[in-house]
């Protein structure tokens, strides 16, 4: 058993961590917010109130409007569904893409290690974000779309990890002892050095929501993501750009919604790699 799931060791050292377990609510938080947006928003976020343009915060309107009398406290409800998703299925591609090649560079090593590195290293020398824009600026910009470009430009850092992992346990004694049982190399791979290999994953997975979270709203504030009149963080900011001078509260809403969620996940993530890091418990 993988000691990232060793109930005794691994929950007793993660609720000591406050940090960790306030990342973890407010993580929790934004799920439930996810789910229950059409009954948590007060207005329908697509309604056009030419009535209530720039509104600022006050009782009906919590947050205040954007510059087509829209609702914006219910816009940042429905976007936290949208980047939700973005982040967790871009981050289930690259994850899934990361395993299996990282997995594969790892274990047997050679010529398929040399391939699957330089596949690694020439996505690396291209910088990540401007390969995104190139993409997306030749696809639809839906949301599918998007998702499936981040989590395709976004694994690499993830195969160098899982491949340093498995270089590193493929000659454990629990390997050798199962490779001289006569186990085959696919149950080595996945029933042995995987599950011994998923704290790093798991940790790596978490922080790369936070990252897909930011990228997507970078595209959406640059008029190629989530397009509009579906609420996104990013298309938000967009609005607020254009009325920063009048309109403040259409800046800093969204963004400090972006910015609570890059900061509940980067503290789940961190907490989970101390908790599931022996040495950073040494003389505890």
């Amino acid at each position: 058993m993988p000691k990232l799931f060793e109930q005794s060791v691994f929950w007793q050292r993660f609720s000591h961590n406050r940090l960790a377990l306030s990342g973890a609510a407010i993580i929790l938080a934004l799920i439930l917010v996810a789910l229950l947006a059409p009954f948590l928003a007060p207005y329908d976020p697509a309604v056009i109130d030419r009535a209530h343009i720039l509104e600022g915060p006050n009782l009906k309107h919590w947050f205040g409007t954007d510059d087509l009398g829209r609702d914006l406290l219910s816009r940042i409800l429905y976007g936290t569904q949208i980047s939700l998703l973005v982040g967790c299925l871009a981050v289930g591609i690259s994850t899934l893409i990361g395993i299996l090649l990282g997995a594969v560079a790892g274990y047997y090593g050679g010529w398929i290690d040399r391939l699957v590195m330089w596949g690694v290293n020439t996505m690396l020398a291209i910088p990540t974000f401007f390969l995104i824009l190139a993409v997306i600026a030749f696809l639809d910009p839906s949301i599918w779309n998007i998702m499936a470009v981040i989590g395709f430009t976004s694994w690499m850092g993830l195969t160098r990890l899982v491949r340093a992992e498995f270089l590193s346990l493929k000659e454990r004694e629990f390997v050798l002892a199962a490779r001289s049982l006569g186990a085959r190399d696919r149950r080595i791979i996945f029933r042995h050095v995987l599950v011994n290999s998923l704290a790093p994953v798991i940790v790596s997975a978490i922080l790369g929501v936070a990252a897909a979270v930011l990228v997507e709203s970078s595209l959406s504030f640059l008029g190629i993501g989530v397009q509009p009149p579906t609420p996104s963080w990013g298309n938000i900011l967009t609005a607020g750009k254009a009325n920063i001078e009048i309109a403040w509260w259409l800046s800093v809403f969204p963004g400090l919604a972006i910015l609570v969620t890059v900061l509940g996940y980067n503290l789940l993530g961190d907490g989970i790699r101390d908790a599931s890091d022996p040495r950073l418990w040494s003389g505890r």
